[in-house]
This record gives structure tokens, sequence and C-alpha cells, in this order.
């Protein structure tokens, strides 16, 4: 089994990325990272990783579900990119696991997969109107997962986002 983590180029968050690959990989689930661009990708906090395809370069057949990390550069690189929301929507019309974390779940919300679901997201304002504008159910708990689309609010629920999605997989 093998799930697409989707990241920006820079400003992702460390722990949304680093957390759940640990937890996916040592659940025996594969991983390939996608950005807007292949090569080395810098998080908020120093950390790095490595992008193996663009987005354009995804087929959501090769995978069971797609993870967007957040962060301040998923606002910038990741809530307009029109492959990203496609590739969203296809995962989502497959039936496969749609998460995303922090800021990322706006990328849903655009994608139009969060039209009266349950979701949380991280509170800021902008983040918040594009989540109400998507039509998305805001509760304020760390992780919420609505029927195959989990939705987590910050790097302090990168653990228990992690979980939820591998329980999700196995489902």
């Amino acid at each position: 089994m093998r799930l697409l983590l989707a990241i920006a180029p820079e400003r992702f968050r460390d722990e949304e990325l680093d957390t759940p690959k640990r937890a996916f990989e040592e659940a025996g689930i594969s991983v390939d990272i996608a950005s807007t661009t292949t090569g080395r990708c810098t998080g908020m906090l120093g950390a790095t990783a490595e992008a193996v395809m663009t987005f354009d370069g995804v087929d959501p057949d090769d995978y069971a579900g797609v993870v967007v990390v957040g962060g301040a550069g998923s606002q910038d690189h990741l809530w307009g990119n029109k492959r990203l929301s496609a590739l969203v929507r296809a995962f989502f019309e497959q039936g496969k696991v749609v998460a995303a974390i922090c800021l990322a779940p706006v990328v849903l919300a655009r994608a139009g997969i969060l039209a009266g679901r349950q979701a949380t997201v991280y509170r800021s304002p902008a983040a918040i109107r594009e989540m109400e504008k998507g039509g998305a159910n805001l509760l304020e708990i760390p992780v919420v997962a609505d029927m195959q689309i989990v939705t987590a609010n910050g790097p302090g629920a990168a653990a228990q986002f992690a979980d939820t999605i591998i329980t999700k997989l196995e489902c």
C-alpha cells in the first residue's frame, strides 16, 4: 500500500510531514512525496524533504490515498493549485482516503469535496473563510473523520491524524 504526501516547496510544517510519514512507514505503508516542483523542499522549522514528482506526474491509481501537509507554504503554493485540486477530487471520487492538516484542508474545500461534511482546520481567518465558502461544517476539535475524509487542525494533532488515516486505510 502506498500514500501520496503533498507538500509545499517551502514553509511546509515539519511535524505535519515527519510524524505521519514515520507512522505510515512503521505501519508498512510506503509514501511518495510530491510538490509543485521536484527536488528539495524546506519546512518552516528547517527540515527538508525530497519531492520525487510534481503533482502533474501523479496517477491516483498508484495510491490508496492522498495526505496534504499544512504550514504557511500551503496557503501560498497549494490552496490555488489546480492540478492538486483535481487530484484531490479524483482520489475522493474513487473512494480513497483524502486527508489534510493545519491550513491544508482549504485545498479540500476548494476542490469541492467538503460541502456538507464535518472538518477542522487551523483557525486563521482566511482558512475559516475558505472552509465556510466550501460548505464545510467546522468543528473545533483536533481531528475529524467524515467518511474517507480526514482533517486535522495543526502540528499538535499530527500523531492522531496519522493514526486516523491508518485506521481508514485498514477499513
